[in-house]
């Protein structure tokens, strides 16, 4: 796989939220290219079936190894829970997802052992990051809470608005006394003003983008994939409308950096 090393990375998600994702790679691994597909199309991912969102992923990672990707960053955790090691190990590229890093942050910076989790309704359903933790940290607390709409909040820009508020303080009146909170959607950060706002400050909140980029690091050095060459360049691919995306993309990342370009992932279901 030596050979691959000048090879992009490729990184998906239901939309733009995986641009945090993006974000933390591009300041980890500035000599790496990187092509991003945020599939606004068909978002929210988090309302739909389990097989849906499992034919989705598919589909997205394919997209993503027919532009020749040397490895795949499933930036979205309704995909990753929906998804499954086996069918992500099954691509035959080195495939890095979000939730193992977000349980493995938590458990680290817990205090009390009470822990919780915010996400889509799809990921919450699963129970996908109760198992992760628990499998780390047995006797904890465990606190969870489907936001379906924070999602479109944050495709619509709408990070600090009223209706933002109101929104989150209707989901997280009942948080209870965690002293950790795992942003379960790579959306969601984007709210961390809100959600802290609402929370009192009171609660630590995980961002598991900064530890996906070390882990997706760790591994392309152990594979012997990591670009030497340092003439790094980003793509983006959109299922939705390529101005909407690249003026979001910007209002998120301050610069996107690359260009903007139509995606039709159907044509690999």
């Amino acid at each position: 796989m030596k050979n691959d090393s000048s090879k992009p990375i490729g990184i998906f998600d239901s939309g733009l939220g995986g641009l945090t994702v993006l974000k933390e790679i591009r300041n980890l691994l500035p000599d790496e290219s990187l092509i991003y597909f945020g599939d606004s199309g068909r978002a929210p991912y988090g309302t739909k079936s389990f097989e849906t969102v499992r034919a989705y992923t598919k589909e997205d990672i394919s997209f993503l190894l027919s532009k020749g990707v040397k490895a795949v960053v499933v930036a979205c955790n309704t995909a990753a829970a929906c998804a499954g090691r086996e069918l992500l190990d099954s691509f035959g590229v080195p495939v890095v997802e979000v939730i193992g890093a977000g349980s493995e942050a938590a458990v680290k910076v817990t205090t009390s052992g009470k822990i919780g989790v915010i996400g889509t309704t799809a990921t919450i359903k699963s129970g996908v990051y109760e198992r992760a933790v628990k499998a780390l940290l047995p006797d904890c607390g465990f606190y969870a809470k489907a936001c379906p709409l924070f999602v479109p909040l944050v495709e619509e820009g709408w990070w600090d608005d009223e209706i933002t508020c109101s929104v989150a303080k209707r989901y997280l009146s009942d948080i209870g006394d965690i002293d950790t909170l795992i942003l379960g959607c790579t959306h969601y950060p984007y709210l961390e003003k809100v959600i802290g706002d609402v929370t009192g400050g009171k609660v630590k909140l995980v961002n598991s983008a900064k530890a996906v980029a070390a882990k997706l690091d760790t591994i392309l050095e152990r594979d012997g994939l990591k670009n030497k060459n340092a003439n790094a360049v980003t793509e983006y691919y959109t299922s939705d409308s390529v101005e909407k995306f690249a003026s979001l993309g910007e209002l998120f990342l301050g610069e996107l950096g690359g260009d903007v370009f139509r995606a039709d992932t159907e044509a690999f279901s």
